[in-house]
């Protein structure tokens, strides 16, 4: 399960060291701890990290088959998460170790800045392959962060992009060694903890306004 530590002025968030899907108890932890950063009183940043091969492979589909009737608040809560990340009061930096796919490429997105490891490990939007198509809150947060080309192409070809790939799209901004990838993250959001607080939060909702109405839509959040 996720769990959360603080170094100095910045937060790290590990996520696990699984597959580190979106089970809802697994939201529900990630919750606690953006709680926690929110709280939080200073300078302060936050970096969601992960061991292992995945940084996150997405949606908890065998609990959501097992649990069709709750399609509707499972996917609300999806888009919950990804509204949080996208609007934290704080500066955030994902550190992509690993596989980074589907819902938990969209949490990357989230963030406002993303380090990936080089040699190996992929981002990649599936969906056109394994036949879910985006929902409206999805679409939205993938082409507010993405431009219109890579968005495009990742979301119609279900491309899986490299470290190298990745940063010459624009999906991350650096792509290093694997070693690297949790110190450069955090080394990012140390220089950036100053600006927490009202300002920020406030240049976060409207810089992405649209995508956050999209992502907050409760009574139709399946378009």
């Amino acid at each position: 399960m996720p769990t959360l530590e603080r170094r100095d002025s910045v937060f790290v968030l590990h996520l696990g060291d699984g597959e580190n899907r979106f089970h809802p108890d697994w939201i529900a932890a990630v919750g606690a701890a953006l709680d926690e950063v929110e709280k939080a009183e200073g300078p302060r940043a936050l970096v969601t990290s992960a061991t292992g091969k995945f940084y996150s492979n997405g949606l908890d589909l065998e609990w959501l088959f097992a649990h069709a009737d709750q399609h509707q608040d499972y996917v609300v809560s999806v888009h919950g998460l990804l509204a949080r990340m996208l609007s934290l009061p704080v500066i955030t930096v994902a550190a992509l170790q690993g596989h980074t796919f589907a819902a938990g490429a969209m949490l990357s997105l989230a963030h406002d800045f993303r380090v990936m490891r080089a040699d190996r490990g992929y981002w990649c939007l599936p969906e056109a392959d394994i036949d879910i198509p985006f929902t409206p809150g999805m679409s939205a947060l993938i082409q507010a962060r993405l431009t219109p080309r890579t968005a495009h192409e990742a979301m119609l070809t279900a491309r899986r992009f490299g470290g190298g790939d990745a940063a010459a799209a624009g999906i991350v901004d650096q792509a290093v060694d694997e070693e690297a990838v949790l110190s450069t993250a955090i080394g990012i959001a140390q220089s950036r903890a100053e600006r927490a607080g009202a300002t920020i939060a406030t240049i976060k909702a409207r810089m992405y306004a649209p995508a956050l109405a999209a992502l907050r839509e409760r009574d139709n959040p399946l378009g």
